[in-house]
């Protein structure tokens, strides 16, 4: 589960609107997580993928909450993969840039604008992409890697 949340300047997202955007976003992986990590400790394999964004990377103008509630999102799936890396269970987070689904249905005009003009590869990523990458991550194939995030960004991230 995802939201953008507010898309306004910082200084006008109320307190609500901030505490929905990371309850959903951030607090959602969290409990997900204290849930299903005993259970995936006690078996001695598991693999968790979390979905971040590149903006939780780079922060995209405007929507402060939904690139905070990403960036936090990472920094959590970085610290259980290190509690956990001796376990077999292994975390990963994925940080997507525009994909086409029905959460950017609702995103102004102007704002997917933007962000698709961060793209080199001038289009928005697909749901079948992202999936790709995300199987791969869930396999007994990804074997030595642990607490990374991966870019799915048609080349907007280049560092």
């Amino acid at each position: 589960a995802g939201i953008v949340g507010p898309n306004k300047p910082t200084w006008e997202v109320s307190d609500d609107e901030w505490r929905r955007t990371l309850s959903i976003n951030l607090d959602g992986v969290f409990h997900a997580s204290r849930a299903y990590v005993p259970h995936m400790k006690s078996a001695g394999w598991g693999r968790i993928v979390n979905i971040a964004s590149i903006a939780g990377k780079e922060g995209n103008p405007n929507l402060a909450a939904y690139s905070a509630s990403k960036a936090a999102v990472i920094g959590f799936t970085k610290s259980l993969s290190k509690e956990l890396a001796t376990s077999g269970v292994l975390v990963h987070s994925v940080a997507p840039a525009v994909i086409a689904t029905p959460m950017n249905a609702d995103t102004a005009p102007d704002v997917l604008a933007y962000m698709l003009s961060k793209i080199p590869m001038a289009r928005a990523g697909t749901a079948d992409e992202v999936a790709e990458l995300v199987a791969w991550l869930a396999s007994d194939a990804c074997s030595f890697s642990t607490g990374a995030c991966y870019d799915v960004s048609g080349g907007r991230a280049t560092y």
